[in-house]
């Protein structure tokens, strides 16, 4: 398995992390937009324009680094695969063997490409650095930790469903996307979670802010310090939070569904996924959870990590093809101990 790259941008954020890794950010594009007909891709660009102009109202404080970074990479679609939101997503949080908070999470999406060009970005705020499990020309957060500070993912939240049955989706996902369109002055889920990161002291802070910032979309954060009674996880809508606090799995859907909200995935997957994660046996080896359910034929990343004072982190990338054998093993492997920093950085 290739090891994933571990790049030191804390001097240039995104940015620099684009500039430095170039050719794997046409290769994840290649890779994104191979199913999509060459004549079909001619959309993109007034997508993008449309996703640019939404960005401006947003309270979003990376709109010039994310135009910067698509100006540079010159592709149309690179504003709105940024923009684009994770498909479906497994979290567990709770307390390992060693009684430290440990985030264990899947993250799966319909694009190829996530697995074989994932990376790890060393990035740093006001707050302190944090490292980042990203992609070159991306500029949110989805994992990542902060030694002595946190750790913290977002899973997709379930959708606001007004009209039942299958013919009433396409109404609610274009009433869903005409709201977030028409709202200004909030934050993309991922941008806010990068501000997190670089702004805040710990987690208590950061339950804060997640839980105060208004949001562009619903999303899942589920966070963990630094010790075994720092676990939660903020379910937002657009304008309102519940803070859910103590070991918690996470999903698709609302610790306790709601009437309106129609969990992604069905809530048959969800109810499965999350009852696999709360299986976990803490003196496992890091990733014996990562099967089915939870491991599938869309399956991108997986994610390890405890945000201690040395801080740990694991990772690994999948790229299934278009038959999955569970048999195989991840084609990416990456682990992070922090006192190997210094020596990886140099």
């Amino acid at each position: 398995m290739e090891p994933i790259p571990f790049v030191d941008v804390r001097q240039g954020g995104p940015m620099a992390h684009v500039k430095a890794r170039i050719a794997t950010a046409h290769a994840l594009r290649d890779a994104c937009l191979a199913p999509v007909p060459y004549w079909g891709r001619g959309i993109l660009t007034p997508i993008d324009y449309l996703a640019g102009n939404w960005l401006k109202k947003s309270a979003s404080l990376y709109r010039e680094e994310l135009e910067s970074i698509a100006e540079y990479l010159g592709f149309p679609g690179a504003m709105t695969l940024n923009l684009s939101y994770l498909f479906a997503c497994t979290t567990a949080a709770n307390v390992d063997a060693l009684g430290q908070p440990r985030i264990r999470r899947s993250l799966d999406w319909p694009f190829h490409g996530l697995g074989k060009c994932v990376e790890v970005a060393w990035q740093s705020g006001p707050a302190g650095s944090f490292h980042n499990v990203t992609w070159p020309g991306s500029v949110g957060v989805l994992s990542a930790m902060a030694p002595g500070r946190f750790a913290a993912v977002i899973n997709a939240a379930p959708m606001q469903r007004r009209i039942d049955g299958f013919l009433g989706l396409p109404c609610d996902i274009a009433l869903n996307i005409r709201n977030a369109l028409a709202r200004s002055g909030d934050w993309p889920p991922d941008h806010l979670l990068r501000y997190v990161f670089e702004n805040c002291a710990d987690f208590e802070e950061a339950i804060k802010v997640l839980s105060e910032e208004p949001l562009a979309r619903s999303a899942l954060f589920t966070i963990t310090g630094v010790n075994a009674d720092q676990i939660a996880v903020v379910e937002r809508t657009e304008t309102k939070a519940r803070v859910i606090r103590g070991p918690v799995t996470v999903a698709n859907d609302w610790q306790k569904p709601e009437t309106g909200w129609k969990a992604r995935m069905g809530h048959e997957n969800n109810v499965a996924r999350r009852e696999a994660m709360s299986d976990i046996e803490n003196n496992q080896e890091p990733f014996s959870w990562a099967k089915p359910p939870v491991l599938n034929k869309l399956t991108r990343l997986t994610v390890e990590m405890s945000a201690t004072d040395k801080g740990i982190l694991h990772a690994r990338g999948y790229e299934s093809g278009s038959i999955f054998k569970m048999a195989v093993p991840a084609t990416l492997d990456f682990s992070l101990q922090h006192e190997k920093i210094e020596t990886l950085a140099a």
